[in-house]
């Protein structure tokens, strides 16, 4: 934990290192990009880091894969430059009106770079597997002008620099597509009878979609698990651990997944999941249910009768207790 650290990044939620993804923002607000393809008025608007990141990488041609892990990055980098700017703040001299204007000047540099660094954490990730084309420097740069921002080779060279040095050039990270990936496999082999590739790609829509409802996912699933609607402060933050579990992630995503392409093999599919990760019925039942009502939306006949989530949770584990 940092020392004497201020009361606005305790609030962020820096008092680790660890980093609950994706990308709303621990300076307390979500930097918002504007991206080259939209229309003016959607540009105007700008859109959060983590559609940036995924629209980019559709525009580059790259793998999903690349997508997770830029995110990943971008989010442990933004974390440690906070993280640099909440320890700055800690040094300078109790004065809180000098105080003030240090954080907003600190702030409004990282802000500043923040769609380079972002163009550059999607450029190193492309570079991790040899599966993937590596996007050359032009056509970052090409893609910067596009925006309107004018960098040299070197400033992007340095950009990247920056983001080694600060993650100690250890930028190849887990993703809960990997683990996604290999359930699917051992699933392949338990013979599931839902087949693994149908499920792959559903998987990946469902992936995309948690990463981009992180909070009200992880929101609605916290409310389900303490049966309240209004969680405090405490349990909200021992949540946490529950927001770093990929394994749950990937299990709540391919139970999901199952129930989309055929409904009737759910049970059978969480049951291998619970059997191969011993993670509980339930807890699968519950998560897989939070990702599926975000998925169809708030406008449906099924939302709009505003079942308690956890009750609707139970039931799915009924189910699946039943035929397994």
């Amino acid at each position: 934990m940092l020392p004497l650290l201020p009361s606005r990044c305790r609030r962020a939620g820096l008092a680790g290192n660890s980093s609950p993804w994706p990308l709303q923002w621990t300076l307390g607000v979500v930097v918002r990009v504007p991206f080259a393809g939209q229309s003016r008025g959607s540009r105007a608007q700008g859109m959060d880091a983590g559609e940036f990141v995924f629209l980019l990488s559709e525009q580059w041609c790259l793998e999903k894969s690349v997508s997770y892990q830029a995110v990943e990055i971008l989010e442990r980098f933004m974390v440690k430059q906070a993280e640099n700017i909440c320890r700055q703040a800690t040094i300078q001299p109790r004065d809180n009106k000098r105080e003030s204007q240090n954080w907003r000047a600190l702030k409004q540099q990282l802000v500043n770079k923040f769609t380079l660094r972002l163009v550059s954490c999607v450029q190193l990730a492309s570079k991790l597997s040899f599966r993937n084309k590596i996007i050359s420097n032009i056509t970052v740069l090409n893609f910067l002008q596009a925006l309107g921002y004018l960098h040299t080779k070197e400033e992007l060279l340095e950009s990247e620099l920056d983001v080694l040095k600060s993650l100690n050039f250890q930028i190849n990270l887990p993703t809960p597509l990997a683990y996604v990936e290999t359930l699917l496999e051992v699933l392949g082999y338990n013979g599931c009878l839902v087949p693994a590739m149908r499920l792959h790609a559903t998987c990946l829509t469902l992936l995309d979609l948690v990463y981009l409802l992180h909070e009200p996912i992880y929101e609605s699933l916290l409310r389900a698990s303490i049966e309240n609607s209004t969680p405090s402060q405490l349990q909200g933050e021992k949540f946490t651990s529950v927001k770093e579990d990929f394994m749950l992630l990937a299990v709540g995503i391919i139970a999901a997944s199952a129930f989309i392409q055929n409904h009737e093999c759910w049970s059978q599919v969480v049951g291998h999941l619970q059997s191969i990760t011993g993670i509980a019925l339930a807890s699968i039942a519950e998560f897989s249910y939070a990702i599926l009502t975000h998925g169809v939306g708030a406008n449906t006949p099924e939302r709009q009768q505003s079942i308690p989530p956890h009750l609707a949770a139970r039931a799915l584990k009924t189910v699946a207790s039943s035929n397994t």
